[in-house]
């Protein structure tokens, strides 16, 4: 869903100080972070925690976003996840009046940024060195957590635009 003249992030050329290894998620998350802001430009939050057809809702995509690339990028960084991210994804999805579309989406694109950065402080020659994920310590590697995050991240992207499209047919009234 592009929704300007230009092409896809990915056909603009790379991103600066990212190395080449890690240039497809950058251009992951820059791509989505376009699509995100396009298609919550207008959205009422009305709408933010309705669940069509027991799918989530556009309010969980949003925050889910931002969260799980916090986690993601904290353990490629070979950290533990501290007691307020823990917190953040228990909340994930919990209907709350005082939250809104553009708040989450500010959220999400400050989260972004936040990556960018890491990926451009992420040397190539650590690509390969393991790491653990969650309380399982399950194996991984910084790529593979990276590239996992931009991934997930394009995947609930779609999740989000087919939420999108059809909690409108819905009468919350």
């Amino acid at each position: 869903m592009n929704t300007n003249t230009q092409p896809e992030v990915w056909l603009r050329g790379p991103i600066e100080n990212v190395t080449p290894l890690l240039q497809p998620v950058a251009h992951a998350l820059l791509q989505a972070r376009e699509e995100i802001n396009a298609l919550i430009t207008g959205f009422p939050n009305i709408y933010l925690w309705i669940k069509p057809a027991g799918i989530a809702s556009a309010g969980f995509h949003l925050q889910h976003l931002t969260g799980v690339l916090d986690r993601l990028f904290t353990y490629a960084n070979n950290q533990s996840l501290s007691q307020e991210q823990l917190n953040y994804l228990q909340a994930e999805g919990t209907p709350s009046e005082t939250i809104t579309a553009q708040t989450l989406v500010e959220n999400f694109n400050a989260q972004v940024e936040r990556a960018l950065l890491q990926l451009q402080q992420t040397d190539a020659q650590t690509l390969l060195e393991p790491r653990n994920v969650g309380r399982q310590q399950l194996p991984s590697t910084v790529l593979g957590l990276l590239f996992h995050a931009a991934e997930h991240t394009q995947r609930h992207v779609g999740q989000l635009l087919v939420t999108i499209k059809l909690v409108p047919e819905i009468d919350v009234e």
